[in-house]
């Protein structure tokens, strides 16, 4: 019978396919665990037997029993935890595909989970499996053994295990109601400290140029000094509550052997039952002490386990799309709008057009006419919209993205280039085809720049092509978006900080592409790029008011005005 439990989430799925493993772990630590009771059985047999009999024959069997039992013990314990590990690294190897794809996912979609925390919880999680953690669970059943053998060395030893049993679990339940809380609280806001040290950093020049470090400072020291106190409250608490529990087991031990030497003094049992007595009442609590002491770890595990059980939920694996033969090129909108988080009027108004294959189409307008958004869109990048965006009359949904990429180039406003060397930038980071590289890096005029760099195409560019000029970076774009010579290339504001000869470049590379039957969308706030136009598009408050060849489309606006929204476009 399937548990409705374990189809909770692709997570806890994932887990259950472990189950044979844990099985396992069960088997070894009930061997462990049993065999626990040596020291017992060997302390009844020395002063019951051994010392009565003087016999130094039955202690040297004994003895040899003894340490025969020990080595099992230790390695039913030892693959016990090897088995743990292997169960951690396996997971991790599973899921680790799985969580990276579903962070940058979430990232695409605007979602406010945080990508580098998502591999920090899937390591949190494989180490709370391989710690002391998961032993304490598989050891706390065997606690009311260890009573049921007290219970047979004396009734009322044993009922005073129970009542310490009781006691060690008040203080566990009392540790989570406690302590949960406040531990989740603190490390959320160290990692909002964290966070927000690294949104700066992300645009350090205009933030230290413009002496806004300062201002930071004070903004994070609001926030650092937040968790600090939020963290010195769960420490001071979990210390508090540790102490309490040493205090409580120590107390517990002593009182064992003095109630076991009382019994002694009365004659109910033999000074070999008190001692395994207090022996097993002290391996009866060690679990129940041992979960008190890893709590914040799974504390720490179960929040991870939650975030990566919502992340795997809200952004599961894509499933492959339908194979389709190579993109013509022909791009068609029906109906489509665009919508963002926190603003009301959508940003794209139900639009509707068809850029047949092999057409150069410059889209213009007014900044704030959603340009870039349309671009988005057309490549498939913003998550908030409604209508169809059709690549040879297929949706682009339909399409696998790793099979669709390579027929797609794409030039961002924002131009974002890697840590890696101009070649792997070039080439996508995919296996590095010189010829190829070569020939984006000349449609677009830099092979000879990059020859004068001191290593070529293998100059490092460092991380987000610090190394290199805004014009530089979006010719580099430019021969990326080139690479491989795709069907269709989007590219926003492509000459944005192009100089005169960049833009000549970029006339010649564009014009090349039309001939050789590629589609181009061309977003632009310059006019003078207008000439490679097959088709004008003009955009404003979210929607085409103009589309059409491009000299019909200039024929119907007013000279007067349009000269005006071209060179404000």
């Amino acid at each position: 019978m399937k548990l409705d439990f374990f189809d909770r989430s692709a997570l806890t799925r994932k887990l259950w396919t472990f189950r044979m493993e844990f099985f396992w772990v069960g088997i070894f630590s009930l061997i462990a665990n049993v065999l626990m009771l040596t020291p017992t059985l060997y302390m009844l047999q020395v002063y019951g037997r051994v010392m009565k009999s003087g016999s130094e024959l039955t202690l040297l069997m004994v003895t040899l029993f003894l340490v025969f039992f020990y080595g099992v013990m230790a390695f039913a314990e030892w693959l016990r935890s090897r088995l743990l590990v292997r169960i951690g690294v396996r997971l991790d190897d599973e899921l680790n595909s799985q969580v990276f794809n579903s962070s940058f996912e979430a990232y695409l979609n605007r979602n406010k989970h945080n990508v580098s925390e998502s591999f920090s919880d899937l390591t949190n999680i494989r180490q709370f499996l391989t710690a002391n953690g998961v032993i304490a669970f598989f050891d706390t059943p065997w606690t009311p053994i260890y009573i049921a053998v007290i219970f047979l060395l004396n009734p009322f030893l044993g009922w005073l295990s129970i009542v310490f049993a009781v006691i060690q679990i008040g203080l566990t339940l009392q540790s989570h109601r406690i302590i949960s809380k406040e531990i989740e609280s603190a490390n959320d806001s160290g990692f909002d400290s964290y966070s927000f040290v690294q949104s700066k950093l992300r645009n350090i020049e205009p933030v230290h140029a413009m002496g806004m470090v300062g201002n930071f400072r004070d903004r994070w020291y609001k926030l650092h000094d937040l968790s600090l106190v939020k963290a010195e409250s769960s420490m001071e608490r979990q210390h508090r509550q540790q102490a309490v529990t040493k205090f409580v087991r120590y107390t517990m031990q002593s009182l064992t052997l003095g109630a076991g030497a009382l019994m002694v003094i009365e004659g109910q049992m033999s000074a070999g039952s008190m001692i395994a007595a207090n022996v097993l009442m002290t391996r009866a609590l060690q679990p129940l002490d041992l979960v008190v002491a890893t709590w914040k770890p799974f504390v720490q595990a179960r929040a991870a386990f939650l975030r990566l059980e919502k992340l795997l939920e809200e952004f599961p694996v894509r499933k492959p799309g339908a194979k389709h033969q190579d993109p013509l090129g022909e791009i068609r909108i029906e109906g489509l709008s665009a919508t963002v988080e926190g603003r009301k009027a959508p940003i794209l108004k139900d639009i509707n057009a068809l850029f047949p294959a092999g057409r150069v189409v410059v889209v213009v307008g007014p900044s704030g006419s959603g340009k870039s958004t349309l671009a988005r869109c057309i490549v498939g990048i913003w998550p908030d919209r409604k209508g169809n965006v059709l690549i040879d009359g297929e949706p682009i949904e339909s399409w696998d993205r790793i099979e669709l990429g390579p027929h797609i180039g794409y030039l961002p406003q924002d131009i974002e280039l890697f840590d890696g060397s101009i070649a792997e930038n070039i080439a996508r980071f995919a296996t590095v085809d010189s010829e190829k590289v070569i020939e984006a890096a000349r449609r677009t005029g830099i092979h000879d720049m990059i020859l004068r760099f001191p290593r070529g195409y293998d100059t490092p560019i460092g991380e987000a092509g610090g190394m290199l000029s805004g014009g530089q970076r979006q010719r580099l774009g430019l021969a990326r978006a080139m690479y491989g010579n795709p069907a269709m290339l989007v590219l926003d504001e492509p000459n944005a900080n192009l100089d005169d000869a960049g833009e000549r470049s970029l006339i010649e590379a564009v014009s090349d592409l039309r001939k050789s039957g590629k589609t181009v969308i061309l977003i632009t706030h310059r006019p003078s790029i207008l000439g490679v136009a097959d088709l004008l598009v003009v955009m404003q408050d979210g929607k085409i008011v103009q589309c059409g060849p491009r000299n019909e489309v200039l024929a119907a606006l007013n000279p007067q005005q349009a000269k005006p929204k071209l060179s404000e476009a």
